[in-house]
């Protein structure tokens, strides 16, 4: 078992711990890391079909996984309420370790998951789900309705990039998709993470976008043509 194999292996374990799930997804830069050595947290995506039971049952299993008032005050029920009426419909459990590992973790309806791709109700899930990920659970085939969401995020940012641009350019205003309006990238956020996020996970943004950028070419809406770099320098038609 290689490196890779391994840290699958481990990312899905910490799925034992908890209630089943129909879908989970690990992002951020454990995903590819640049420096395998360095200390980092992370970060899943839960999907369930009924958040209030779901939540009922973890409580049983990790009640220290979530803040102590919340499951004196109100328990399952509060903590779905919170996410429903004041969140984006999202619950996160940050700084859980498991296995000596720092780890964060969001649970989401999966009719409000659906809903968020495919109309972009809160552009939150959507936002995350236009940059990559590793899907390690998805019963419900949320890789294929996402091609929507894709879709989407490269129509948008071909619209908001001049005539002519590198790859480069087009996965990093499709990555800034979702920042922008974050009043953190003004202050508290690294003003450089989107450039940092697209040059370390380079090879992913590709894979992922390759199909709707041949397809745009194959339509001759897109023009490709090579630079010294290797990167690809795009011209819209």
């Amino acid at each position: 078992m290689d490196n890779k194999d391994t840290a699958h292996s481990h990312l899905l374990s910490f799925l034992n711990a908890i209630p089943p799930v129909d879908f989970c997804c690990v992002y951020g830069s454990t995903l590819h890391s640049t420096d395998p050595g360095k200390s980092t947290m992370v970060d899943y995506i839960l999907g369930v079909s009924d958040p209030l039971q779901w939540h009922s049952e973890n409580l049983k299993m990790n009640a220290d996984h979530y803040a102590s008032w919340m499951v004196l005050l109100g328990g399952a029920k509060l903590i779905t309420n919170i996410a429903d009426k004041l969140g984006v419909g999202v619950h996160f459990n940050p700084y859980v370790t498991w296995n000596d590992k720092m780890l964060k973790y969001g649970v989401v309806r999966m009719h409000d998951l659906i809903q968020d791709i495919l109309n972009w109700e809160r552009f939150y899930l959507s936002g995350r789900l236009q940059k990559p990920v590793n899907m390690l659970v998805d019963n419900l085939d949320i890789e294929t309705i996402n091609s929507v969401n894709l879709r989407a995020a490269m129509s948008a940012a071909l619209l908001l990039l001049p005539p002519k641009f590198t790859e480069e350019d087009l996965y990093a205003k499709i990555c800034s998709l979702s920042y922008m309006g974050d009043v953190r990238m003004l202050f508290a956020e690294d003003r450089n993470k989107v450039k940092k996020i697209v040059q370390g996970q380079f090879d992913l943004f590709q894979s992922m976008y390759k199909p709707f950028l041949e397809e745009y070419e194959g339509k001759d809406f897109l023009r490709f043509s090579s630079s010294k770099n290797q990167l690809a320098n795009i011209s819209q038609v």
